[in-house]
């Protein structure tokens, strides 16, 4: 059987990413009741950081953990790839020692290159191009709250960069509509854009993104690697905070989102964030279970059903 890797939402069927999410509800529901299935027992995720992170560390390392399994951190200073090893060389080797392999990169190429040479799954967890693993977490945490996603129209407002990126994949493969709102020389990529068809629309304005949205979404203005750019850009996207006035514009039982970490006063207001209408931190959290029932499909090649197992 041919090794599974998930680098773009385009790598599956919406039939597969049903089956995830409702095993990240059982795998939700199992973790508020206490339980720890481990169901990836003696199981190791070897976590590979050229950018550092939070949520993502956290949540790859917390999911396998109660899922029985552990996972060994690697950054560019504990690893010859740091060194200038070749990536093939180093695909061999670590994944001749691991059950999975996690990569936040700079570079999509590279994570393309490791997978390559991988006996095991390897997952992007972010690269320049697109994060995935980010937009499970958001599709699921907005049917937590609104039902499917299907349909529905979704605004994003901001950079084309790569989470807008994964929005444009996420309506392709979960069928809504996704309004594009970004400053002139900050769109996205023509070719993404383009796959998606019809279920994407590139507009010029936040309020015109906006208008009508079930789902109001947005990032920080200057992401990693990209501080040099800072104060250029914050006079570029000055007209994209999304407040209250934006907010208005959409539905009234709309939601928020923003992937974090926010900068309130720049892309989006404190009255906003942390308003009523905001979902960041059941987002933050959708990030734990979703990972933790890839992480089954991907290891196990299927979703467990199991969820009555506790960790020993």
């Amino acid at each position: 059987m041919s090794v599974r890797h998930f680098l773009s939402l385009l790598d599956y069927s919406l039939a597969d990413y049903r089956r995830i999410l409702a095993r990240a509800e059982a795998l939700k529901k199992a973790y508020d009741a206490g339980i720890r299935p481990a169901t990836l027992r003696q199981r190791v995720l070897g976590m590979i950081f050229e950018k550092a992170s939070t949520r993502t560390r956290l949540s790859f390392e917390a999911g396998i953990a109660q899922l029985g399994g552990t996972a060994i951190f690697l950054s560019p200073r504990d690893t010859q790839l740091g060194r200038g090893e070749p990536i093939e060389d180093s695909a061999r080797v670590i994944s001749r020692m691991v059950d999975a392999v996690m990569i936040r990169a700079k570079d999509h190429h590279m994570v393309e290159q490791f997978a390559a040479y991988s006996r095991v799954p390897v997952i992007n967890a972010l690269t320049d191009l697109n994060h995935p693993c980010q937009l499970l977490a958001d599709v699921f945490a907005f049917e937590q709250n609104r039902g499917s996603i299907q349909g529905k129209r979704v605004a994003w407002i901001g950079d084309g960069f790569n989470m807008c990126h994964s929005y444009i994949n996420a309506a392709q493969v979960f069928d809504f509509e996704l309004m594009i709102a970004t400053p002139e020389g900050y769109q996205p990529d023509p070719a993404v854009v383009a796959a998606a068809g019809d279920r994407v629309h590139l507009v010029r304005t936040s309020y015109e993104a906006a208008s009508g949205a079930d789902l109001v979404v947005t990032d920080v203005w200057a992401s990693m690697g990209q501080e040099d750019e800072r104060e250029r850009r914050l006079r570029d996207f000055k007209t994209f905070v999304i407040d209250d006035d934006v907010m208005a514009r959409a539905h009234s039982d709309a939601l928020f989102m923003h992937c974090l970490p926010a900068h309130r006063g720049e892309e989006v207001t404190a009255e906003v964030i942390d308003g009523p209408q905001s979902v960041v931190w059941q987002e933050a959290e959708a990030r734990l279970h979703t990972q933790k029932a890839l992480l089954e499909f991907l290891i196990l090649g299927e979703v467990s059903d199991d969820v009555g197992n506790p960790v020993i």
